[in-house]
């Protein structure tokens, strides 16, 4: 506890040299400035004989005395101001206020709205251009002699980065300044709120407490009572002597402070996982395998390779299920997963919506095909006959292959074959060699079909697995800054109330305020003051 100031008063009696003055400031602990006012007439033939002296109190040291190369004018209302010779001290005033300056205009709230608006307007126009392509695809759709809005051509798009619009340098910069915003907001505002909520503050004046945003007095009442009837109901309270001051809910006053640190966190998981991932893509067929690192390509410049970018992945099997329609609903793959010593790591068939995660990478099961069809020819082979996709539109695919069965004729060109279509793995349609049909067969009927000549057994249609592959470091951070989000979000729900009350003679003063549901802090507080006791008077017990 500070040692109480008790007043102090010295009378003057003679002048005071400097150096009798900061003894008697030593002496006492304190700190003075005195500066006196010495008015005369206007004539000036007779002073005041007793001027004015004003002495004002300071928690801190004074300045030490200048030089008189340096000597500070004491000003009339008792400032301070530097001699004209000397300009540093105004270099280094500026200096100093220039963070100040900056952290003020960048915690201005229209500032911070304004931010979100362009990146929220960017993201929109990122759903709108193509993102990642070539140079060629924004010159052929954006072309110069046919701009959009007779302005906006590919240069508008590739020149700005808008083609990789979330690790362009307007993206980030945007992304960094609403960050910088929401740090000086909570610096400058809400650290400072928080502290001032914290302080505890008595009050000694039934004036101030009728100042209130609610106030009421209970007659014949204790403070103590009072006290522990808040206590009751999760109020914090604190008595030095006559006084009160009680509160709750002050986590909701920490709140805005979280949803800034779960923004915060949100963004730079974003930022992360745009700058720092590694994709890609890869239709592999069923049997084969491939290598993680020579698929992924990095997205953006914070983008470091990992250890599990030598796993191998082999496809054991991909297979599919069908509606009764026919139509494909849902496509396997079974995959494993083998170290640098050829040790098999793990295993998992994924489908859609079930990927597999393994060392930071992330294998999703996105498209499917046929890469083979393998036949029996003529009661020879199998052979494997490779297979092109055809056609494409939305969930419908045509993929078609080739059978030579001999040389042409002089009237017609090109090679005698037959054409084999496949929409899935169900089933193969069959043309002969002028192009007409020639029949249906499943794979692994063994039925055989002759076609000019030439006896064919579809023995298998060899399936081709699309996998997308992808690491996102960002994830965790953003899933964080959710959570944190959500959380906080509900904490600033919770209002802040205080309480004061002062026992005057035999009645308490009580006033409050809440910063959220102010009716119902009333009507609690109204439902409290009810609970207080009150007290008997010696006239009643003498006539009880």
């Amino acid at each position: 506890m500070s040692p109480t100031l008790n007043p102090l008063k010295t009378q003057f009696t003679s002048p005071l040299k400097s150096t009798s003055l900061c003894n008697l400031c030593n002496s006492r602990n304190l700190h003075l400035r005195l500066a006196i006012r010495i008015r005369c007439n206007q004539g000036g033939t007779k002073q005041k004989p007793n001027p004015k002296k004003k002495i004002v109190l300071f928690g801190a040291a004074p300045p030490v005395l200048e030089e008189e190369s340096d000597r500070r004018v004491t000003t009339e209302d008792g400032g301070a101001t530097s001699s004209p010779s000397s300009s540093s001290p105004s270099v280094w005033r500026f200096v100093k206020r220039v963070p100040r300056k900056a952290l003020a205009l960048l915690s201005n709230l229209p500032l911070a709205i304004g931010e979100m608006a362009v990146i929220g307007s960017l993201m929109a126009l990122a759903t709108f251009i193509e993102q990642g392509e070539s140079l060629e695809f924004y010159s052929n759709k954006f072309p110069e002699d046919s701009p959009i809005l007779g302005i906006f051509t590919w240069k508008w798009i590739v020149y700005p980065g808008f083609d990789h619009m979330w690790t362009s340098p307007v993206f980030l910069g945007l992304v960094v300044l609403l960050a910088s915003s929401l740090m000086a907001c909570s610096y400058t505002t809400q650290i400072p709120l928080v502290k001032i909520a914290r302080r505890w503050s008595f009050v000694s004046s039934p004036e101030t407490i009728r100042k209130q945003e609610f106030t009421d007095s209970r007659p014949r009442a204790s403070i103590q009572d009072l006290g522990a009837i808040l206590m009751g109901h999760g109020y914090e309270v604190f008595l030095k002597g006559p006084s009160l001051y009680a509160f709750k809910g002050l986590a909701g006053r920490f709140a805005p402070i979280g949803v800034h640190i779960a923004m915060l966190l949100i963004m730079g998981g974003a930022t992360l996982t745009a700058a720092g991932s590694f994709k890609g893509s890869i239709m592999v067929p069923q049997g084969l395998n491939f290598v993680v690192g020579d698929v992924m390509d990095p997205t953006g410049f914070l983008s470091n390779p990992l250890d599990s970018f030598n796993t191998e992945v082999h496809v054991n099997r991909f297979y599919m299920e069908y509606y009764e329609s026919g139509e494909v609903s849902q496509f396997y793959t079974d995959i494993s997963l083998f170290n640098l010593e050829g040790k098999e790591v793990l295993r998992k068939t994924i489908r859609v919506n079930d990927p597999l995660r393994y060392g930071g990478i992330t294998i999703y099961q996105t498209d499917w095909g046929i890469s083979a069809l393998q036949i029996l020819k003529n009661g020879e082979g199998p052979f494997n006959l490779a297979v092109a996709p055809l056609q494409k539109s939305g969930d419908f695919k045509l993929f078609g292959t080739f059978l030579p069965t001999g040389e042409s004729d002089s009237s017609s060109k090109g090679v005698k074959g037959i054409s084999m279509l496949a929409r899935d793995l169900q089933s193969v349609v069959l043309y002969d060699e002028e192009g007409k049909f020639a029949g249906v067969r499943r794979p692994s009927s063994k039925l055989p079909i002759e076609i000019n000549g030439t006896k064919i057994v579809i023995e298998d249609a060899i399936g081709s697995t699309g996998l997308d592959l992808k690491t996102d470091p960002g994830v965790p951070v953003v899933y964080a800054g959710f959570g944190a989000l959500m959380l906080t979000t509900c904490i600033s729900f919770l209002s802040h109330s205080q309480i004061w009350a002062l026992q005057d003679g035999s009645t308490v003063v009580v006033g409050g305020k809440t910063n959220r549901a102010k009716l119902e802090f009333s009507q609690e507080m109204n439902r409290l003051l009810c609970k207080v006791p009150e007290l008997a008077s010696a006239n009643d017990a003498i006539d009880s």
